[in-house]
């Protein structure tokens, strides 16, 4: 590029408006007959300086008239912006649009450009106009300031920004337009030394503003004329290089026929072409260095995008002059940018120079430099950086296999797995162009060979080799699902994977070993899964789509080619690997994708029979609970009424069902005989049939074969007797729930006797005294299988049975009594709330084996979220839920989601009865730290502290809206009132209460209590407090000190003081603001019924404050003075002492004594309060505040712990919180941005007023 050249920064004037241009719609002259008029010498001739502009009047203007433009009508030089508002409706052609702005322009050029300066401006929202006069004699800069200060401040937003459908499609039109305009103008008018001088001119002094809208739009108009002065340059380039052939060409001809006309005419257009095109560079150059250079780093991420889209676009479109390390370092440093949408335009654009091969020589220093920096973009936080990034590096894998090392290419791999479907399918990709994609050339004499033969052979066992060293083994379907889309032919090669399993491997072939044949049909398992049901694995999409009619086909013919494989060589497979649990685990749920109809029309009977006889056999020979289950399901799947394979499938399971329950009956009559121990052969035979039972119970109905009895037998005997092995009692247990799962469903579907529900009924209750007795169980396993059971038919038999019109169910609801309630609780916290260490249930001893640990912790969760559903669906008593939610900080990152989504749905059950199960929580921590370290604790100790957090996260969990919760904060703060003064102290009155600091943990729900539910609860404390609690001072009353300043702050009287204790049960307190109370309170009954507590909120207060509560005057806490006592009030009447407490009236000077102390502190607080007032005043902070302290209590968090209390603070009925702003945050949010440089725009006498004035609010009225 030539060095830039000297832009004016002013707009100039020319007085020779009569110049004349051709048409630049016309495409240039080869022959060079129509040449440039207003190129070269007459535009320079028309230049002038600044001092020349006063004398230009109107620029010229003839053709026009000095007042119309493009034939509108100008007014007091203002004209009509008819090109923004074409160009916003983007309805008109563009072309035409540009057409006439460029007629415009040749008739009189100033008031021209004058038009689209204007639209310049008013693209940006600016409400300003640039007049003919400002044009003529102001300054480029003295112009943008005048505009700046004529920017519309009440909004940020602006048209690149603004929303809804008349602005949707700017963008797009007003980069068109600059497109359309220099494409229109690049044969005459862009050369012409003014228009574009002007344009560029005004363009990079608006790019420089600080005024966001200025600067977007200034540098997307900049870039798109750059992109468009790149075209220019291209076709510039490309006509020089034809003409320079045209001119070799006619010069190495013969001298006889040699034209020199035409040779000089060439000469004359190819030097004309050299003109143009460093003009052309020079514009290029200013708008890149003007622009460019400072935009691509802009603190806006917006502007930084369009800078790098752009040059990416430049580098593309005309590589011979872009393509360079110059250039390519800004692409490279802006990949380090914080902003996503950044990154991602950085890899689009690399995106479209590593796809054209012919420029791979170019980007080699760029690769070796940045390669390291795209392949971290790989786990880029944002997945569609993270997408893009690898498939550049695809990209650059197509371009060159040597530039990606192993290591780069393994940081690729494994995002198979991801759990992001788009991450995982370009990974997928990536994969497959590095390993599968590559064909050797004697493959291609081999395409239509098939199965062990065909090319995808070796594909295949490249994928399992690949999925073996990946060591995720239980991840098969995610592989298959990532390279689905890019290798769908090699995962659909059925017969080639079959072949490797059934036939024997040719000469010099490696046979595959056992752990590649299970590696192999688990991922041909996966395939045919994913081809049947045509969705992504869990965790992969969003939910099933609905299919196309192409995909549905599809779907069809897979199902049909599935069928027709297996159905002949799944008998052979199951033959071959039938001793193998895990393959024909796995072999085994292939039928479940078969199209059934084709065993008929496929006459392929007889493969089903040899199907049926390799599944009784695998039955009979393996007790694999997994081996055994998948038997059942293949069963289910093939016993379907809709096929005519249904009755010979039922035959043959009826007939291994009948021989199952004949040799089980037998088996267990001899196991069970009086006087003989079991011998461990017969245990083992009554197990292995018993597991068979259970995992065909678990999908067939086997009532008629009456295996209740049996197995009641065998429970029975198991809790007589205690020697039952542990096996036999947990399937015997299993098998029995679902003998009543199945006798339930049979009631429910059909008209059912009276007797049957007796029956079922008289079975389930016995079913669960059973289940209650095994779990005092010795044996571990044996009391979670019970207690998992017996959760389960507690669910299934709760009121909710009666829901949908099941009211015939009735009798059969069933609810556990207190015993069974406490033996359930006992049981989860005896094995749920546990160390990991001295968890003992993980197998063998494999204590410090990570993946046992996980799985213990797994079958943790799964105990206490069945408990915690009985719970939630009220089958046990809410207070139960106080032992779960005590637990909530100890064990929050096992069990932490669990636990607060019992909170979340107890409260919408019922709000006040969770407030009190959450307070009678903090008080059994409480009683639990009294036991053990007396009343005489520490109140610093991490004991109490943690007690105080949890009831802080407590305090969280009620969310932001304190009208939901209103009810049930007031009854919680009831509860803990009562609680703290239920113990009086044997010493005496001069003592606290033994539980008084439970307050201190009371207090933290104080912030959600409203401002006249704060002054009932204080009222309420008041009857249980003595006139001498109010004097304590002590740190054993601090407790009850910060109970009632927690209380008292933002209270409706601002008179009341947390020591005055001057306010009387018997008196009202008044207020400007409140009526007069017209009746007494009365002190509640110590036997005051449940029911009435509800209500004891609203016999508090005498009438309903509104919930925005005006913001009391300053001069209530500053101007008043503080309260005295009359002469003839004294302490008595305020605090009237309870009859039962016989405490001496006070004599006279020691009230007198009382007052004067009273009278001090007052003062005291008052000075305080003044400095304080005065530091907050100094900040600049509001005063009138108090109705947000519960609000950044709740919000600002500290930065420790602050992830945990962000998802405390949600309030559990939304997941969007609503926070109603206060009257001063509503004035902060007003407050706009300072958009504009003070400096710039006005004196520096102003500057601090301006300052103060945007960043501070003003006091309110009542601060004045």
């Amino acid at each position: 590029m030539i060095a830039a050249p000297e832009i004016p920064t002013d707009f100039t004037l020319l007085q020779e408006s009569e110049t004349h241009f051709s048409s630049d719609t016309d495409f240039e002259d080869i022959e060079g007959k129509n040449q440039k008029q207003g190129k070269g010498k007459t535009c320079k001739k028309g230049k002038k300086g600044p001092a020349e502009k006063g004398k230009s009047g109107n620029g010229g203007g003839k053709p026009g008239g000095p007042n119309r433009m493009n034939g509108h009508h100008q007014q007091n030089g203002v004209e009509n912006m008819m090109l923004f508002e074409v160009v916003k409706m983007g309805k008109s052609a563009m072309q035409s649009v540009v057409d006439d702005w460029i007629e415009s322009y040749k008739h009189d050029r100033d008031i021209a450009l004058l038009d689209l300066i204007n639209f310049f401006i008013q693209c940006s929202g600016c409400k300003g106009v640039v007049t003919a006069e400002m044009f003529r004699h102001m300054q480029n800069s003295e112009i943008i300031r005048k505009m700046t200060e004529e920017f519309d401040e009440d909004s940020g937003d602006y048209p690149l920004t603004m929303a809804g459908p008349q602005w949707k499609k700017f963008k797009s039109s007003f980069c068109e337009f600059i497109g359309v305009l220099v494409r229109q103008c690049q044969y005459s008018i862009i050369y012409d030394e003014y228009m574009m001088d002007t344009v560029i001119s005004l363009l990079t002094g608006l790019s420089d503003s600080q005024v966001r809208a200025f600067r977007h739009t200034s540098t997307l108009a900049a870039m798109k004329l750059m992109t468009a002065l790149v075209n220019v340059a291209l076709n510039l380039s490309i006509n020089m290089d034809n003409t320079q052939r045209q001119y070799e060409a006619e010069r190495n001809k013969i001298i006889g026929k040699r034209a020199n006309d035409r040779l000089e005419l060439l000469l004359q257009k190819r030097k004309e072409l050299q003109e143009n095109q460093d003009e052309i560079e020079n514009m290029m150059n200013a708008i890149f260095k003007g622009v460019f250079v400072h935009r691509y780093r802009d603190a806006i991420a917006e502007i930084r995008a369009i800078c790098i889209e752009e040059i990416g676009i430049w580098m593309k479109m005309y590589s011979d002059a872009f393509l360079n390390d110059s250039y390519l370092k800004y692409v490279g440093w802006t990949m380090h940018d914080k902003q996503g949408e950044v990154r991602l335009k950085c890899l689009t654009a690399l995106q479209g120079l590593y796809y054209n091969k012919e420029l791979n020589s170019k980007l080699e220093l760029f690769t070796s430099r940045f390669k390291d920096r795209i392949v971290s973009m790989t786990l880029d936080k944002e997945y569609d950086v993270a997408v893009q990034a690898i498939k550049l590096l695809t990209l650059v894998l197509q371009s060159s296999e040597e530039v990606l090392t192993a290591e780069d290419c393994e940081n690729v791999y494994h995002l198979v797995y991801s759990a992001h479907r788009p991450v995982a399918v370009a990974a997928g990709e990536f994969l497959y162009k590095k390993l599968f994609s590559r064909r050797d050339a004697e493959d291609d004499g081999i395409l239509k060979r098939r199965g062990r033969q065909s090319p995808n052979a070796n594909l295949v066992k490249t994928l399992v080799f690949f999925f073996l060293e990946s060591e995720l083994h239980e991840h098969a379907a995610y592989l298959v699902d990532s390279m689905w889309d890019c290798a769908t032919d090699l995962l659909k090669d059925w017969e080639c994977m079959n072949s490797l399993l059934l036939e024997e491997p040719l000469n010099g072939e490696e046979p595959l070993t056992d752990r590649q044949e299970s590696a192999l049909i688990e991922i041909m398992l996966c395939t045919i899964r994913q081809a049947a049901e045509c969705h992504p694995p869990v965790g992969r999409g969003t939910g099933k789509r609905v299919l196309t009619a192409k995909e549905k086909k599809t779907q069809l013919d897979d199902r049909t080619k599935i069928t027709e494989l297996f159905a002949v060589a799944l008998p052979q497979l199951l033959a071959k690997y039938s001793v193998d649990a895990e393959k024909v685990t796995n072999l085994l749920q292939l039928p479940q994708y078969f199209d059934l109809e084709i065993y008929t029309t496929g006459r392929l009977e007889k493969h089903l029979d040899a199907l049926l006889r390799q599944i009784r056999d695998i039955v009979e020979k393996h007790t694999d609970i997994d081996v055994l289950e998948a038997c059942s399901k293949t069963y289910h799947a093939l016993c379907n009424e809709e096929f005519t394979i249904f009755n010979r499938v039922d035959i043959a399971r009826s007939q291994l069902i009948d021989e199952l329950a004949d040799k089980f009956n037998r088996l267990l009559e001899d196991f069970l005989q009086e006087g003989e121990e079991p011998d461990e052969d017969d245990a083992y035979q009554v197990l292995s049939t018993l597991k068979r039972i259970t995992a065909f119970h678990n999908a067939h109905d086997l009532s008629r074969w009456d295996l209740f009895g049996c197995n009641y037998k065998l429970l029975k005997t198991g809790i007589e007797n205690g020697d039952m092995p542990e096996q036999i009692v947990i399937h015997a247990l299993q098998c029995t729930h679902y003998v009543i799962l199945w006798q339930l469903a049979k009631v429910t579907e059909s008209s059912s006797t009276k007797e049957d529900l007796l029956r079922l009924k008289k079975q389930m209750r016995v079913f669960c005294q059973i289940c209650q007795h095994y779990l005092t169980n010795v044996n571990t396993a044996v009391k979670e299988q019970a207690f998992t059971i017996l959760c389960d038919v507690l669910m299934i038999f709760s009121h909710q049975i009666m829901t949908g019109g099941r009211d015939m169910l009735e009798p059969l609801v069933y609810t556990p009594d207190s015993s069974l309630q406490s033996e359930l609780l006992s049981f989860i916290l005896d094995h749920v709330f546990i160390d990991q260490d001295d968890d003992n249930n993980s197998a063998d001893g494999q204590q410090d084996d990570e993946a046992s640990k996980i799985e213990a912790l797994h079958k943790r969760r799964n105990l206490l979220a069945a408990f915690c559903k009985l719970i939630v669906y009220t089958v046990v008593e809410m207070n139960t839920a106080a032992d779960i939610f005590k637990q909530y900080m100890k064990y929050y990152n096992d069990y932490g989601d669990i636990i607060k989504e019992t909170m979340s749905k107890t409260r919408q059950i019922d709000k006040i009865q969770c407030a009190k199960t959450l307070i009678l929580s903090l008080q059994q921590l409480f009683n639990e730290m009294i036991q053990e370290n007396g009343y005489n604790f520490d109140r610093s100790s991490p004991t109490f502290s943690g007690i105080k957090e949890l009831a802080r996260r407590f305090a969280l969990t009620f969310g932001l809206d304190q009208l939901k919760t209103r009810e049930a904060i007031a009854m919680l703060h009831k509860d803990g009132i009562e609680f703290a003064f239920k113990e009086p102290n044997p010493q005496g009155e001069s003592h606290p209460p033994l539980n008084l600091a439970f307050l201190d943990i009371l207090s933290e729900f104080s912030s959600k209590l409203l401002r006249q539910d704060k002054r009932t609860v204080y009222v309420y404390l008041e009857k249980f407090m003595t006139f001498q609690m109010s004097l304590r001072r002590e740190d054993v009353w601090l407790p009850l000190m910060s109970y009632r300043n927690s209380l008292l702050a933002g209270g409706d009287d601002d008179t009341m003081s947390v020591i005055s204790g001057i306010s009387s049960r018997g008196s009202t307190v008044r207020n400007k603001k409140t009526k007069p109370a017209t009746g007494k309170r009365k002190v509640p009954e110590a036997e005051e019924s449940s029911s009435s507590d509800s209500m004891w909120l609203n016999r508090e207060q005498s009438m309903h404050t509104p919930v925005m509560m005006q913001t009391p005057q300053l001069t209530s806490t500053i101007m008043r003075e503080p309260k005295r006592l009359r002469p003839d009030e004294n302490y008595m009447g305020v605090y009237p002492m309870q009859p039962e407490h016989h405490q001496p009236p006070l004599d006279y000077k020691q009230q007198e004594e009382a007052a004067r102390q009273q009278q001090e502190r007052a003062a005291m607080n008052y000075v305080k309060l003044r400095s304080n007032l005065q530091h907050a005043i100094r900040r600049g902070t509001s005063l009138m505040e108090d109705d947000e302290e519960p609000i950044v209590e709740d919000v600002m968090m500290s930065s420790e712990g602050r992830i945990e209390d962000l998802n405390e603070g949600m309030d559990f009925d939304t997941m969007d919180i609503d926070l109603p702003p206060s009257k001063n945050r509503r004035e902060r949010t007003e407050l706009k941005p300072d958009f504009f440089d003070p400096a710039s725009i006005m004196d520096e006498s102003y500057q601090s007023l301006f300052s103060l004035t945007m960043l501070k609010p003003w006091p309110s009225p009542g601060c004045i």
